[in-house]
C-alpha cells in the first residue's frame, strides 16, 4: 500500500530529477539541504510550467549542439535559472556559515527574563559533537563560589537548553554562568528588579537584515556601545531578527554574536515575525498549513518542526504563557506579561491567529491577494465577517491584564507590528499601495477590538516590522481616542517604505509639515501621524543612513507618569551633545493620553486616605452593562474619573499589593462643570 506523504513535507522527486543534469547539480544539492526555500521555489516553478506547458521555452542550442547531452525540459530549465540566481545572489551564504568553535566556546549566548520571582533562561549552543554530554548546567556565584542551581537537557534541533528557576531573589544582582562539560562557560548577570528607579528604559529593535546592500554586514558595534551607555532595563526585539528563510539556526547564532555583550546582562524579549519562520508575510490562521508561496491563504509555509524550532529558540525564555494550550498541529503560544521595575508589558502575537486574506476579501483588487491598488475599492468591503486579528484568547488576556495592576504603575503592549496602515510607498518610491493587508490595520474590526482593550490599560504600544519609524496616535470612533504607538526603524533595512500622503494632514500641530496630522489610512482607520523617519528617496549611497536604519527608546517616568519616545539613527553616539534623532523625536506624552477619548461626564473626585505609601488603583465599571471602562493606578490620592456617557457607575478603589479594596456603587455621573468629592478610606 502506497504511503501518503504529509502535504507539509517536501516531495524530493523534482530535486532528485535535477541531479541528472550536470549544469544544475550544485543548485539541486543546495535545495536538498534547504527544503524551506525549495518548497517555495518548486511551487513557483510549477506555476510557470503550467503557463508554458504548450511552449518550448528552452534556449536555443549553440552551434554544434550540446555534445549529445540531454537537455532538461522547460520546468527544469526554469528551475536551473531560478536556483542559480538564488545561489549567485545569496551573498549571505558565507555570512551564515556555522563556525567550528573550540569546545570551551560551545555556548554562544543566553536570553533571560524574570517575572513573579521566576527566572526563565534559554542557552543557545553551537552544535555538539558525537559523544558530548547533552546536559547544560546553570550556576550562580554565592560567597565567591559557583553553585549549581539547575540543569537542562539540550534539544538537538536548534541546540537550545531551557531553564526555569522558581523563588528567584529579585532584590540583588546575581552573577550566573552556564556550563557544559568541563571547559565551556558563559557568564553574565541577572539584574535586580529596578523597582526603585524613577525611570524605566526600554530599547526596541526590529528588522535585522544581514545583506550588505542593506547595511547588514556593518557590525552592530554602534548599537551595542550605545546600549552600554544607555543601560536599558529591558531589550525588545519585535521580530525579523532572522531574514534567512532556510537557516534560522545559523542566523540566530549570528544574532547572538552581534548582541551577546548586552543581552547576557539585560532582560530581553524576542518575538518571531514572518521572516523568522521562513516566509515573507505571515497570517498564522491558528497554525494551519499554508499551501501558497507567500501565505495569503493563511497558515505556515515551513515544515512544522522548523516553526517549533524558531519559537523555541526565540521565546522559551519568556514568562510562562497566559494560556499555554497549543494551537493547530501542536504549535505553541507565548503571549504573556512581564513586569520590570513596576512597568507591566503585555507581550502578544499579532500573526499567529490572524486570518489570511485570500478567499476572504474581494478578489482582483491588486496584483496580490494582500495588496490593494484599484482606486475604486471600498475600504468597508475589506472588513469581512469571520476575519480574525488577535483572536478571542488574546483579547481575553488583554482584558484581564488591563485590569490587573498588581506590582505595576504603568503599562505597555509589545507586539510585532502597528495597528494601522502606516506607509504609502512600498519597495520603491514610485509604487503606491492603497492597502497592505499584512498590517494590523486589517481586519478593521479586529484592530478596533485590540485597541479597545489596550486603551483600558492606558498602555502605549511598542512594535516594529514596517521598516519605517513612526509615532502615531490611534483612533477608534474619533481621532486620538485610543493609544499611542511607536514603530521603531530597522536595525538594517531590507525593504524601504515611505509615508507620503497625497493630501495634507488635518489638525496638524503648529509648524508641523503637511505629511503629519490626522488621516484615514487605506482601510478607513483613524490615525494621527506625529512623526515619521522616511528613507531618502534617492538611490542610497549609505545603506544605513539613507535607508533610515536605527532603533527606538521608550522611557517610562513613574514619578511624573510621563512616557518619552526616542528614535535614533545608526552610527552615532547618542550621548554626544550634537547627536540628533530623526525629525519629530523625542516626544513626551502623559500616561493618560493613551486613553485620549474625550469625557462626556465625570464622577465625583475621589480622595483616598490610607496608611500605605503606594499609589492606589481606581477601576470604573459601567453599571448599565457591567463592563470595565478602565483601570488605572493613579498618581497620588486625589482622582476625578472621566466617563464617556451619563449614567451610574461602580468605582473600586484598591491596593492590589495588600488586598485592601473599597467598592462604591450607584455613583452618578456629573456634568463637566459640576464638582463633588467623595472620601474613601483604605
Amino acid at each position: 500500500m502506497k504511503q501518503e506523504r504529509n502535504k507539509n513535507e517536501l516531495d524530493p522527486a523534482p530535486i532528485e530529477s535535477l541531479l541528472k543534469f550536470p549544469v544544475v547539480v550544485g543548485p539541486a544539492l543546495y535545495l536538498k539541504d534547504n527544503w524551506c526555500g525549495a518548497k517555495v521555489l518548486l511551487q513557483g516553478i510549477a506555476e510557470i510550467r503550467q503557463k508554458c506547458r504548450t511552449v518550448d521555452c528552452r534556449p536555443a542550442l549553440p552551434p554544434g549542439g550540446n555534445d549529445g547531452a540531454e537537455m532538461p525540459d522547460c520546468g527544469l530549465w526554469i528551475t536551473t535559472v531560478l536556483v542559480t540566481v538564488l545561489l549567485l545572489g545569496s551573498v549571505n551564504a558565507q555570512i551564515l556559515d556555522v563556525p567550528k568553535v573550540s569546545r570551551d566556546k560551545v555556548i554562544c549566548f543566553a536570553l533571560y527574563t524574570v517575572h513573579n520571582n521566576i527566572l526563565k533562561m534559554t542557552a543557545q549552543l553551537y552544535p555538539l559533537e558525537e559523544g558530548e554530554d547533552r546536559i547544560v548546567r546553570l550556576e550562580i556565584k554565592e560567597g565567591g563560589k559557583w553553585t549549581q542551581i539547575a540543569q537542562a537537557q539540550v534539544v538537538e534541533r536548534g541546540w537550545t537548553a531551557v531553564f526555569r528557576v522558581e523563588n528567584w531573589d529579585t532584590t540583588k544582582d546575581i552573577e550566573y554562568r552556564i556550563a557544559h562539560g568541563k571547559e565551556a562557560y558563559y557568564t553574565g548577570v541577572i539584574r535586580k528588579d529596578p523597582v526603585d528607579k524613577d525611570t524605566i528604559v526600554v530599547a526596541a529593535f526590529t528588522g535585522n537584515s544581514i545583506n550588505p546592500n542593506h547595511g547588514g554586514d556593518i557590525p552592530k558595534i554602534d548599537i551595542v556601545e550605545n546600549l552600554k551607555k544607555l543601560k536599558p532595563d529591558l531589550l525588545f526585539f519585535s521580530g525579523d531578527q532572522v531574514y534567512d528563510h532556510n537557516r534560522h539556526y545559523a542566523a540566530w547564532l549570528k544574532f547572538g554574536r552581534d548582541f551577546g555583550d548586552i543581552i547576557r546582562n539585560t532582560p530581553t524579549v524576542t518575538i518571531p515575525d514572518d521572516h523568522d519562520v521562513g516566509q515573507p508575510n505571515l497570517w498564522g490562521a491558528g497554525g494551519k498549513v499554508s499551501n501558497t508561496r507567500d501565505g495569503p491563504d493563511g497558515g505556515y509555509v515551513a515544515p512544522l518542526e522548523y516553526v517549533k524550532e524558531v519559537e523555541r529558540a526565540q521565546t522559551s525564555h519568556l514568562p510562562d504563557p497566559y494560556d499555554p494550550a497549543p494551537i493547530e498541529r501542536g504549535i505553541g503560544v507565548y503571549y504573556t506579561s512581564l513586569t520590570v521595575g513596576r512597568v507591566s508589558f503585555a507581550i502578544i502575537e499579532d500573526r499567529k491567529f490572524k486570518s489570511g486574506p485570500e478567499g476572504l476579501v474581494p478578489p482582483q483588487l491588486g496584483p496580490r491577494p494582500d495588496h490593494v491598488t484599484k482606486p475604486d475599492y471600498d475600504p468597508k468591503s475589506l472588513d469581512v465577517p469571520g476575519a480574525t486579528l488577535l483572536g478571542e484568547r488574546q483579547l481575553k488576556f488583554l482584558r484581564q491584564w488591563a485590569a490587573d495592576w498588581h506590582d505595576c504603575d504603568m503599562k505597555a503592549v509589545l507586539s510585532q507590528t502597528v495597528f494601522c496602515g502606516g506607509a504609502h510607498l512600498h519597495g520603491k518610491y514610485d509604487y503606491r499601495l492603497l492597502v497592505d493587508l499584512d498590517c494590523n490595520g486589517w481586519p478593521q474590526t479586529g484592530r478596533n477590538k485590540a485597541l479597545y482593550e489596550m486603551r483600558k490599560a492606558f498602555a502605549i504600544h511598542i512594535c516594529g516590522d514596517q521598516h519605517l519609524g513612526t509615532l502615531i496616535h490611534h483612533g477608534i470612533d474619533e481621532w486620538n481616542d485610543a493609544v499611542y504607538s511607536v514603530c521603531v526603524p530597522s536595525i538594517a533595512n531590507l525593504y524601504l517604505r515611505w509615508w507620503v500622503p497625497l493630501e495634507p494632514g488635518k489638525n496638524r500641530e503648529q509648524g508641523a509639515p503637511e505629511y503629519l496630522g490626522e488621516f484615514l489610512d487605506g482601510l478607513g482607520n483613524k490615525i494621527n501621524m506625529l512623526a515619521v523617519a522616511n528613507p531618502s528617496p534617492e538611490r542610497n549611497h549609505d545603506p544605513l543612513t539613507t535607508r533610515a536604519a536605527g532603533f527606538g527608546v521608550v522611557k517610562f517616568n513613574k514619578k511624573t507618569r510621563e512616557i518619552t519616545i526616542e528614535c535614533w539613527p545608526r552610527n552615532i553616539d547618542i550621548t554626544a551633545p550634537n547627536s540628533k534623532q530623526y525629525p519629530g523625536w523625542p516626544r513626551t506624552i502623559k500616561q493618560e493620553d493613551n486613553y485620549g477619548r474625550k469625557a462626556v461626564a465625570y464622577l465625583p473626585t475621589i480622595e483616598i486616605r490610607q496608611k500605605c505609601r503606594t499609589n492606589p488603583v481606581v477601576q470604573v465599571i459601567d453599571e448599565s452593562n457591567d463592563e470595565i471602562v478602565y483601570t488605572l493606578r493613579i498618581n497620588g490620592t486625589l482622582y476625578r474619573p472621566k466617563v464617556f456617557k451619563k449614567g451610574t457607575y461602580t468605582v473600586k478603589v484598591s491596593q492590589p499589593d495588600t488586598g485592601k479594596m473599597k467598592t462604591l456603587k450607584g455613583i452618578q455621573a456629573l456634568a463637566p462643570d459640576e464638582t463633588k468629592k467623595m472620601t474613601v478610606r483604605l
